[in-house]
């Protein structure tokens, strides 16, 4: 998949990206039909007519947008949304309200809202993040027939394998960020502390590697934690596992990792890193709230596990002011869950769908607006050093800004992104080179149907949240725990699923001629 495909794409897109949006305006609006079929247009306008005039914006009714998607709220957050709010009013006669909610909330909080019916339009979802299970509850839109009349660049900005990977059954029910489609795996590192003990970081590859560094800094650095949270744990679950399918395999075989050697004496190195006292003390929970990166900020943590993509380090030393460098402990890998890692759906409660795929479209194509959303004010958070290179005005810094960036990797099209002064100034030409070199998996394109299996998945997912964080941060003994961990899971219908996934994958592999 080509991530920048058609570099004239982009400027037809500036240019005509707004008249594109609002054409062909006569679907359904879930109630917000007038007579004409336009929706939320004025009476008697016609969908050419609100396309083609100069005022295209202003023959759509006045419409709030809510976003919602997981981070801190920032002291400017209302200052940038006026300013979104303003320049959506141009173009698509919209406000926007931002609503983050904190990571740690963020599924009893979410998981309220969609039982109780709460409207709101946009929502952050991703693979990894409940996709699969709101898609079976029927909490997303089916978006085709939105995207073909109010979303027509997305498509052709993203390229037929994001779209393809992050369907369910061939539907398409969030529109997926365009960034890398690999993931990385590794650490990021404090780097005063590695020029301090001039460690050579070039060749890094194995975790034994990494425990020469992590004991000296435990021997050295008395009030410095090596690793902060039991992070890592799951990325060296991501860089082994395409689900249920050992990265290993050559066939689609799914298995239970539970009694998979490879996963059994990582644990058992995780137990080993606890007992050596490399974790922090609140390494069980610290990753479920801001704590562990606050721990980076605040240099008391050495390391900490992390996803990894061309220029990751630069990005992370500007957001937490902190240098920072990044080394690899398993080569990138590409699955499905790549087109799924960050994605926006449209809730079944928006009043007016229709006008949350147009501000979709201009999340793809309007460089402004999406950078607004990234960095927020020019001239207040950021300062433009060229036309796509940025820099924290002067007095301003990573701690003292007012809008940290909520993560432009969950929104839009983030080649559109503004650089900073500290990035490779060709990091998105890497991005392309990085997904050409990842490994693929050999179940890219599979995406597993959760409807036949929802109540087992919910039990099993009661138990994973009894083991999975104690087991990942070594808190416990290994070989006793996951006995218990087994005989719980396959209580709760594991086996089930196993066997309904292995189903869909034949079924899959028959179909797609693997």
């Amino acid at each position: 998949m080509a991530h920048m495909q058609k570099k004239a794409q982009k400027m037809t897109a500036l240019l005509m990206g707004t008249a594109m949006v609002l054409s062909a305006c006569g679907s359904n609006d879930g109630g917000n039909k007038n007579a004409s079929g336009s929706p939320s247009a004025s009476a008697g306008a016609s969908p050419s007519a609100s396309a083609s005039q100069a005022g295209g914006a202003a023959n759509l009714k006045p419409y709030k947008l809510t976003l919602i998607y997981p981070g801190s709220i920032p002291k400017d957050m209302a200052l940038v949304q006026d300013e979104m709010s303003k320049y959506l009013t141009e173009k698509i006669n919209a406000t926007i309200e931002l609503k983050p909610i904190d990571w740690g909330s963020w599924t009893d909080k979410t998981n309220l809202m969609k039982i109780s019916g709460e409207a709101f339009d946009l929502i952050f979802t991703a693979g990894w993040f409940s996709y699969g299970q709101d898609v079976s509850k029927g909490q997303f839109l089916e978006l085709s027939d939105l995207m073909s009349k109010y979303g027509q660049d997305i498509p052709g900005i993203l390229g037929d394998d994001f779209l393809a990977g992050a369907k369910i059954n061939g539907k398409l029910y969030a529109v997926p960020t365009k960034k890398e489609f690999a993931q990385g795996f590794g650490f990021l590192l404090n780097k005063d502390l590695v020029d301090k003990y001039k460690f050579d970081i070039t060749g890094i590859k194995s975790l034994e590697d990494m425990e020469a560094m992590f004991k000296t800094i435990k021997e050295k650095e008395p009030g410095v934690v090596p690793v902060v949270s039991n992070r890592f744990a799951n990325t060296w679950g991501a860089a082994n596992y395409d689900g249920k399918i050992s990265r290993d395999s050559k066939e689609l075989k799914v298995i239970d990792d539970l009694t998979d050697p490879k996963f059994i004496e990582f644990r058992k190195r995780m137990r080993q890193w606890n007992l050596n006292g490399w974790f922090d003390k609140d390494v069980v929970t610290s990753d479920d709230s801001d704590q562990a990166m606050n721990m980076i900020k605040a240099r008391k943590a050495f390391a900490i596990g992390q996803s990894l993509k061309p220029g990751k380090d630069k990005e992370m030393s500007v957001t937490t002011g902190v240098p920072l460098v990044q080394v690899e402990t398993a080569k990138p890998y590409t699955t499905t869950g790549e087109a799924q890692g960050a994605m926006l759906a449209i809730s079944r409660t928006s009043k007016d769908p229709e006008r949350a795929m147009m501000f979709l479209n201009l999340l793809y194509t309007d460089p402004k607006l999406l950078n607004m959303l990234d960095w927020g004010i020019e001239g207040k958070h950021y300062v433009k050093k060229s036309d796509n290179v940025i820099d924290y005005p002067e007095g301003v810094t990573a701690e003292t800004q007012g809008y940290p960036s909520p993560g432009g990797w969950m929104f839009g099209n983030q080649f559109n992104s503004y650089l900073w002064a500290n990035e490779d100034p060709d990091k998105w030409q890497q991005f392309e080179k990085f997904n050409a070199s990842a490994e693929r998996s050999i179940a890219l394109g599979f995406t597993f149907d959760e409807t036949p299996v929802k109540a087992e998945l919910a039990a099993v997912g009661n138990v994973d949240k009894e083991f999975q964080a104690v087991l990942n941060a070594g808190a416990v003994d290994v070989d006793s725990t996951i006995a218990k961990y087994k005989a719980k899971r396959d209580a709760a219908g594991y086996q089930k699923i196993l066997e309904e996934t292995q189903r869909q994958l034949d079924e899959w592999a028959k179909n797609s001629k693997k």
